[in-house]
């Protein structure tokens, strides 16, 4: 997940931080590289807290993909938060100067992370390596695809395609994913097993269809 990552905030960096004067050539790196870390930071925040159904909706393309709709979102705005501060405090940057590269890097970076996550074809980056690499170990989000005889990917496409919804999540998921309150913490059971029974969420998302 990191080189692919690290991919796009390269491929999105050529006007915002390379042609910028505001950052030395020698800090291009060190600024990508930051970029980079506030992303999988906040995403592995939001997915160690139990807020995997924000993440899905978001990696599925139910948050919108352009610009200004992926700005909105609040996973989207917390790692824009968070790299501005990042960069301001390393690099010495105004809040300006430093809204403006995340600003500019940010959407295209994330959209470009959406298409390939929830293009079933592109084998690259999955809901699965996504989420195991969030929700650190040995990738549980493969251990339980595993242990259930179905993965996150069952889960994401679907959401990708439309058949599921945030909405959906929430009510099948209920306690098991965090209720409503997806910022709350997760217990440690919930941490372990990726925060829902799967087989109960997919069996009662699919039954219902």
């Amino acid at each position: 997940m990191l080189d692919q990552l690290l991919g796009l905030i390269q491929e999105n960096s050529q006007h915002a931080i390379v042609q910028n004067p505001a950052v030395p050539n020698e800090q291009n790196n060190d600024v990508m590289q930051t970029l980079l870390g506030s992303i999988t930071g906040g995403l592995q925040d939001q997915a160690q807290s139990g807020n995997l159904p924000g993440i899905m909706s978001l990696l599925s393309g139910n948050s919108g993909t352009s610009g200004s709709s992926l700005m909105n979102n609040p996973i989207v705005a917390s790692i824009a938060s968070k790299a501005v501060s990042a960069i301001m405090e390393k690099f010495g940057m105004s809040s300006g100067a430093a809204g403006g590269i995340v600003s500019s890097v940010l959407p295209g970076v994330l959209g470009g992370l959406i298409s390939k996550v929830s293009n079933s074809a592109d084998s690259s980056l999955d809901f699965n390596s996504i989420l195991g690499g969030l929700l650190g170990g040995s990738n549980p989000g493969q251990q339980a695809a595993q242990n259930s005889g179905f993965d996150f990917n069952e889960i994401g496409y679907a959401m990708a395609d439309g058949k599921l919804d945030m909405n959906d999540l929430m009510r099948m998921g209920g306690s098991l994913m965090g209720g409503s309150n997806t910022t709350a913490p997760a217990s440690n059971n919930q941490q372990q097993s990726g925060g829902l029974d799967l087989g109960g969420l997919l069996g009662g998302l699919f039954g219902g269809k």
